[in-house]
């Protein structure tokens, strides 16, 4: 791997992107004319930074979500969670899904992938809900790398109204999480989106966050060809064109719903 390709991608002014985003979020809930905004906060390290960014200028606005599922969330992954809201100060509701998963699978196929998407599109369903009780905005948390790649629920945790971080890889989203204050636990940890027992983003993909965003870089940053990108990272050709792939094939979850015209 190229340690140099890292640091490009790192190298980066994080004061600057943070009052960016700030500006970013209060311009919209301005244009929106809403009240405020409304975000998941999984104890994981992306809604960890939005909320941290939340806390600075629009604390009294902010409502975060702790949703765990509790047949398959880590308990450690909730007591994050409550350490963050315990160090922002930030308004929260925390709401077991268990029941309402339980509920829907007592209706349908059993399936164990479609469940845990079935965990990400409840989430999403509560956070809309109280979005349209207090009319807020609702805040997204994926990250620049998990957007290109698809790495995401459609209609779950890829649906919002915002998505403040996704200009931001993985790695730059580590880095101002160390800008913003945010333990190092939570920086450190693996990534997870826990949709079932033991899920790690690294292991389901099979490549870590290193190789991912040096490929995303190379090839949407710098404008290289697959070639020229395995050759610039000494990346191996097959993890360069999984990454590739993910991006080709995951096309339809970033596109608005096709339609179709009777022209």
């Amino acid at each position: 791997m190229n340690q140099d390709i890292i640091n490009e991608i790192i190298s980066q002014d994080y004061e600057l992107i943070t009052n960016k985003i700030e500006e970013f979020i209060e311009n919209e809930i301005k244009r929106s004319n809403a009240k405020g905004i409304i975000l998941g906060l999984s104890g994981g390290i992306d809604s960890a930074v939005l909320t941290y960014i939340c806390k600075r200028k629009l604390k009294e606005k902010t409502l975060a979500l702790i949703m765990p599922d509790t047949t398959i969330t880590p308990t450690s992954e909730t007591d994050d969670a409550m350490k963050i809201i315990g160090s922002t100060g930030i308004e929260h509701k925390l709401i077991d899904i268990k029941p309402i998963v339980n509920e829907y699978s007592m209706y349908l196929v059993p399936n164990e992938k479609s469940k845990g998407n079935l965990r990400a599109r409840v989430r999403t369903n509560i956070l809309y809900y109280y979005a349209n009780i207090e009319n807020y905005l609702v805040l997204g948390s994926s990250d620049k790398s998990e957007y290109l790649i698809g790495y995401f629920t459609k209609f779950g945790d890829g649906a919002s109204d915002l998505t403040p971080i996704s200009s931001l890889y993985k790695l730059q989203v580590r880095e101002i999480a160390k800008y913003l204050g945010v333990p190092e636990n939570i920086i450190s940890k693996k990534s997870s989106p826990h949709l079932w027992k033991d899920h790690e983003a690294e292991k389901e993909l099979g490549i870590q966050y290193e190789e991912v965003d040096s490929i995303l870089h190379c090839l949407f940053e710098k404008k290289l060809s697959v070639q020229e990108t395995i050759e610039i990272t000494k990346i191996d050709k097959q993890t360069v064109e999984k990454i590739y792939e993910l991006n080709i094939k995951s096309e339809h979850k970033r596109l608005l719903p096709q339609k179709y015209d009777m022209k």
